[in-house]
């Protein structure tokens, strides 16, 4: 068991922080081949500016993916990702607002969202771990 706990410790982190940012870099793509498809799906549900804030969206997705997987900078990566998290949260999983057809899938999916922001806190709180970018030897 403790042989189990230590090779936990030196990949559980790389691993994690791989399975965390899977779910960006795919949206992120997806946003980019659908670019049209998702700013009109933002604008229908009454987001001003739609293809900037998509933008942004690509940005902040992206970038946080990015950081998180390699490690670098990993608590801004997990900031970035958070702060993406909340108001898409907010606006399109929004379960209080959907009718009874709608409501699990929205609470799901707003449940899963907060557990993601959960994961991400965990980085920015204690670091991306042994193999990552951030630690690397001098």
């Amino acid at each position: 068991m403790n042989q189990l706990c230590e090779l936990t410790r030196h990949y559980g982190p790389l691993t994690g922080r791989i399975l965390l940012a899977l779910i960006f870099l795919m949206s992120g793509f997806d946003k980019i081949t659908g670019f049209a498809g998702t700013a009109g799906f933002m604008a229908s549900k009454g987001m001003p500016f739609a293809e900037v804030l998509l933008a942004g969206a690509l940005v902040f997705e992206l970038a946080g993916a990015i950081m998180l997987i390699v490690g670098w900078r990993a608590h801004w990566g997990a900031l970035l990702l958070i702060v993406f998290m909340i108001p898409a949260t907010l606006m399109f999983h929004n379960f209080w607002a959907v009718d009874a057809a709608q409501y699990q899938n929205q609470l799901n999916h707003f449940l899963k969202n907060v557990a993601m922001v959960g994961g991400l806190l965990y980085v920015m709180a204690f670091g991306a771990g042994p193999l990552s970018l951030d630690n690397r030897k001098t």
